[in-house]
């Protein structure tokens, strides 16, 4: 009291203690406030800590499922999914851009309200907000602002939504959409949140997506490896097999996985240096050509190829490409003897012509001379020996025809079975002299084949002669057989393997080669397998040599069957009818050929028998002799051709005087199948060159015994 009641008797004094208690107070109070807001503040930093704690502990959790997968589709559904979460909102999706320029856009997932546009196909046109978001450079905010919602697409709207682009490595690769979130506005935070999803998704499905085009890539590579049709392998520098093709395995008759680490070289030629320098040479970066060995091993003819793999490291990996070019090589080697044969034979076609003329008149007048009664035994003998010799030389002749020829005779059904007995039963007594045994495999019922009897007949006649006298070398007390085999599939089948010595590698590259012969000479033309070689070719066949592992040498022929619906039985093959006897009878005979030797030996021959034999010096002669009438008989060579060669006389002849056409034989030196068509579709009688005189007196007396009946 004492005290209050000293201030009050000293206002000064009073006054200054009110003044110092307000100040006091304002400095509490205002002390106060400044408590309040830092309080304030720090609850606002720790509210934005916690948030942004939460955002990235979210950004983590997402960023470890993402990485736990490069699945796209997988990928894409966790972003959507904890974007919904992120910014509790309603519906979200995330399209995808195609290839640029971006056409449309394809949603890959989708979340709530969006979900059903997952699958969905946006134009790049069109006037939503998917769309639009594409080209914008940042993050688009939409809101309705007049009532109205926005749409997102066409045909679906939203109250409030943000699209944001989807960039990585400066490549917009799709777009992420939020729909309508809980509070109905975005706030900044949650854009934020937004932009960030954005950029971490787009990085992680750019990586995924790449991931994928790399997987494809992956997969089409080893498919296209395992399709591939030869062999390929991935060698290191041992050589040896890091990875391998189907192909490559089934060419060395093994597993795949046990193809890894095999030696290629030595699984594929054994010992060989030349593989092993064309790996060397292409691990230097060098570009070596194609190595074409024979594999004993496989038994078959391979090329390899092999190119460098570049590589960062040290290791250089070479990838090797394997062929099998067995039938290949096959088919070169018959294209090339092919070419020989046609060359060769177009030289034998016209030697042969021009032989078969003076043949004729050597066999015709020595057989002519042999049927005279005065000549001396001594003289006969002679004789003998010339008329053999140019049968002999007709038989080589027609053998070089049949070379020559491109086409066979004679196509009708043949069975091969019934030729191969006939052909046997022919050579019985030579095989049998010469101690050869031969063991028979056909085929029952085997298909016909479709060709000349004939023709196909001297096959099998060639190829068991080569089989007897490859085995007839043998040393006494070494088998001697001859194995003759049949079967079919889709072709016919003959096989004739020998046991002889075998064929050396030289040989085999030339058997089928005109005149080449291991014989003796004298002992062999070398034209049989050649010519055996062109009448398998001309029957659409294929003839190969083997050299069986066991020893001897085999050859085999393959002949197309007579297709399906044109079946038939072989026809019979029918001697030719007997000359009938006729009454003597003075004829006249008109002889067309420019051949001297030969005009003189037809006219010595029907001149002997009571004939009158006229000779017209040329074709334009004959024709007029022919016009003025009254030959019985005309013998034309096929070769004569009207004046200008552009016609055969016989043509000519027919098409002026047709009344002579069964008058008329023709006297060819070979009958293919363009001049046997000529002459069928003549209606004309023929002869082959070099005739002898039985065969030309047997086809005149059948004319002068059809004209008389007619």
């Amino acid at each position: 009291m004492a005290s209050v009641d000293f201030l009050f008797q000293h206002p000064i004094l009073f006054a200054a203690v009110g003044v110092v208690t307000l100040t006091l107070a304002a400095a509490l109070w205002r002390l106060w406030v400044r408590l309040v807001r830092s309080e304030r503040e720090r609850r606002r930093a720790a509210e934005e800590l916690n948030r942004r704690l939460s955002e990235l502990f979210s950004l983590q959790e997402l960023s470890y499922v993402l990485s736990d997968s490069l699945e796209l589709d997988r990928i894409v559904e966790q972003v959507v999914r904890y974007a919904v979460r992120f910014l509790d909102a309603q519906g979200a999706l995330l399209a995808l851009a195609g290839e640029a320029p971006i056409d449309v856009l394809r949603v890959a997932a989708s979340e709530g309200t969006l979900a059903p546009l997952r699958g969905r196909v946006i134009p790049a046109d069109d006037p939503g907000l998917v769309a639009r978001s594409i080209s914008r450079e940042h993050l688009e905010l939409v809101r309705n602002s007049g009532g109205e919602p926005m749409r997102l697409v066409s045909d679906v709207q939203a109250a409030a939504a943000a699209a944001v682009p989807l960039r990585a490595h400066g490549v917009v690769i799709g777009t992420l959409v939020i729909a309508d979130p809980k509070e109905g506005v975005f706030v900044s935070e949650d854009l934020r949140l937004l932009s960030t999803l954005a950029t971490h998704a787009a990085v992680v499905i750019a990586n995924a997506r790449f991931f994928e085009m790399v997987r494809r890539a992956k997969e089409q590579w080893e498919t296209a490896f395992d399709a591939l049709s030869e062999g390929i392998a991935v060698v290191d520098v041992e050589g040896r097999v890091r990875r391998s093709n189907r192909a490559l395995a089934a060419l060395l008759g093994a597993p795949l996985p046990s193809v890894i680490g095999t030696h290629l070289g030595e699984a594929l030629l054994g010992k060989s240096h030349a593989l092993m320098e064309l790996l060397d040479a292409a691990r230097r970066g060098e570009h070596p050509p194609a190595l074409v060995a024979r594999s004993e091993r496989l038994g078959s003819t391979l090329r390899v190829n092999a190119a460098r793999i570049p590589s960062a490291t040290e290791e250089q990996s070479v990838v090797v490409l394997v062929e099998d070019v067995t039938d290949q090589q096959t088919m070169e080697t018959q294209l090339i003897q092919s070419e020989k044969l046609a060359a060769v034979g177009q030289l034998v076609s016209g030697v042969a012509h021009e032989l078969n003329n003076p043949l004729t008149s050597i066999a015709g007048l020595s057989e002519f001379l042999l049927e005279q009664k005065e000549i001396s035994k001594k003289d006969r003998g002679h004789l003998k020996v010339i008329h053999e010799q140019a049968q002999r030389a007709g038989r080589i002749v027609g053998n070089l025809l049949t070379f020559a020829r491109k086409e066979p005779a004679e196509r009708s059904p043949v069975d091969l079975n019934d030729v191969i007995q006939r052909t046997l039963q022919l050579m019985e007594y030579d095989l049998k002299i010469k101690d050869v045994e031969v063991q028979r495999d056909l085929r029952p019922a085997l298909p016909n084949v479709v060709g000349d009897r004939h023709s196909l007949q001297q096959v099998v006649l060639n190829l068991l002669t080569n089989a007897a006298q490859a085995v007839a070398e043998n040393r006494p007390g070494l088998p001697r057989i001859i194995t003759v085999s049949t079967w079919s599939d889709d072709l016919v089948h003959l096989r004739v393997a020998d046991t002889g010595p075998g064929i050396n590698d030289v040989v085999a590259q030339n058997v089928f080669t005109p005149f080449f012969t291991t014989k003796e000479p004298g002992k062999g033309t070398g034209l049989g397998l050649s010519i055996t070689y062109t009448i398998v070719e001309n029957h659409g066949g294929r003839i190969t040599v083997e050299r069986p592992s066991t020893g001897g040498a085999a050859f085999r022929v393959d002949l197309p069957p007579v297709p399906a619906d044109a079946s038939a039985p072989a026809p019979r093959i029918r001697p030719p009818a007997p000359p009938p006897t006729l009454p003597h009878a003075r004829r006249t005979v008109l002889l067309v050929d420019e051949d001297q030797a030969v005009r003189r030996m037809v006219k010595a021959l029907f001149g002997r028998d009571g004939h009158e034999v006229e000779v017209a010096h040329n074709p334009q002669h004959a024709l007029e002799l022919a016009q003025r009438g009254g030959f019985d008989l005309i013998i034309v060579d096929a070769r004569a051709a009207t004046r200008g060669g552009g016609k055969l006389f016989v043509e000519e002849l027919v098409a002026r005087l047709p009344a002579l056409r069964d008058r008329t034989i023709v006297a060819t030196g070979d009958v293919g199948v363009a001049t046997e068509e000529t002459l069928t579709r003549l209606g004309l009688r023929y002869v082959r060159k070099p005739f002898n005189l039985r065969d030309l007196r047997d086809e005149a007396a059948r004319l002068w015994a059809a004209t008389a009946v007619s």
